[in-house]
């Protein structure tokens, strides 16, 4: 018998019953493990090395499913995309078929000598080392107020809780002028009489309504919650999300976004079906003094503008004492930046605004990362200061920018970036969420 017959490993599964799409993982696995496509995310066996990198900030738990396999007979990329239920464990008697060579444990994950992968944990950590993604922190400011999560949902789509919308209107100039491209939408949720806690820097999931081409229920879209702890409208029982109609892919190919199209259209009245929240890391810190950086683009801006209008609130009551904001926001023009007209309006003395358009007619091509270099001098005592608290949410592509403008940021100012940003992470002080 070819030994490698008898080789069992232990298969890194994702569950698509309680995932909610959210990229997450793909977006933080430092050797592409994790794929997609319009259905479901999985695992590759041949690339996944188990360094659990994605496993600390998946908001469901879905990513931390694992099966003994025989290694001829892990199931592939393919079938796992057909799946809408994860598989059960192998009977015993599947699994000492393939008996005869010891199972030795590698860093508690079940591999067998004689499997190349036992030695790519090793390059798995200097992998992330280098990965911007190893600065993430996985843990909540400590400080923040207590999130409860997975409260409805998302085993099964009976057990979301239904909506209601009570407003939707468009939040970018562009989809005034008529240009579809960016119409961005501000929708408030009601959820009546029962109870829906949230926390600025959560997140949703609604399921569409109706099924997909192959004639399956839609799965469940995640968007960040927008409005502060005590809602959109304080004192009632109500969140708003900035929501994207989505008409192309990230490679510009035409797509019709099913959830992002379903929720711009909504009228008041219409009910959305809502599973979670989610998300107990990227949570603002609550003690005074605490500082906050934001850095977003597009609709990224949701949490930044949670935590802008808690702070808001509390201030305009008394309530807080001290604590700086700063926002670096950028977009490709004014027009599509959301909510521009009230963010410029808010006082200066409260938030520092810095605001980046990559595509203003008559301007060179400005980022946020540009912006973040020309406040170096502002931004590098932030680094270093423990009471203050970096948050990133936006595109993917703009993530590497950030930080390594932040890595230039501390080394022009004599600091250790390695060192900075490991403490930042350890400290829940650096939170990064792209899609």
């Amino acid at each position: 018998m070819d030994m490698s017959e008898t080789i069992v490993i232990k298969q890194h599964l994702i569950d698509p019953e309680i995932c909610i799409r959210c990229n997450t993982c793909e977006a933080t696995c430092p050797v592409g493990a994790v794929t997609h496509d319009d259905r479901n995310y999985v695992v590759d066996a041949d690339k996944c090395n188990h360094c659990l990198a994605c496993v600390p900030p998946c908001p469901t738990g879905s990513i931390d499913n694992w099966r003994q396999m025989p290694r001829v007979k892990a199931y592939s990329v393919a079938e796992q995309l057909t799946w809408d239920v994860l598989p059960g464990e192998l009977p015993p008697e599947a699994l000492a078929a393939t008996a005869g060579v010891g199972t030795p444990q590698v860093d508690g994950l079940t591999e067998a000598v004689t499997d190349p992968q036992t030695s790519s944990l090793v390059a798995a950590a200097d992998a992330a080392a280098s990965n911007h993604e190893s600065f993430n922190a996985t843990l909540p400011p400590w400080s923040a107020a207590h999130a409860y999560t997975n409260l409805y949902g998302p085993k099964a789509a009976d057990k979301a809780i239904t909506a209601t919308v009570t407003g939707n209107v468009r939040v970018t100039e562009a989809g005034k002028l008529g240009n579809s491209d960016y119409d961005t939408h501000h929708i408030v949720l009601d959820f009546g009489a029962m109870p829906f806690p949230v926390l600025e820097g959560q997140s949703i999931g609604v399921i569409p309504p109706g099924l997909d081409a192959s004639g399956k229920r839609h799965h469940a879209r995640q968007y960040s919650i927008a409005s502060p702890r005590n809602g959109e409208r304080p004192g009632y029982n109500n969140v708003s999300l900035t929501i994207k109609r989505v008409l192309e892919d990230h490679d510009g190919k035409p797509v019709r976004g099913v959830a992002s199209n379903f929720m711009c259209d909504l009228n008041v009245g219409d009910a959305v079906q809502v599973i979670g929240p989610f998300g107990t890391s990227f949570l603002m810190p609550n003690h005074p003094r605490s500082n906050i950086v934001m850095i977003c683009t597009g609709t990224g801006s949701a949490p930044m503008r949670a935590m802008t209008e808690w702070r808001r609130r509390l201030r305009a009551s008394g309530k807080f004492e001290g604590g700086k904001l700063m926002l670096f926001f950028g977009a490709r023009s004014k027009e599509e930046l959301p909510y521009f007209g009230p963010l410029t309006s808010l006082p200066k003395d409260f938030i520092d605004i810095n605001l980046a358009f990559s595509r203003a007619q008559g301007q060179p091509k400005r980022y946020v990362q540009d912006l973040m270099r020309e406040r170096a001098a502002y931004l590098a005592p932030l680094l270093s200061d423990a009471n203050t608290y970096f948050y990133v949410c936006g595109l993917k592509a703009m993530e590497e920018g950030v930080i390594q403008s932040l890595r230039e940021i501390a080394m022009n100012a004599g600091l250790d970036w390695s060192q900075i940003g490991g403490e930042m992470k350890r400290a829940g002080r650096l939170h990064l969420e792209t899609y």
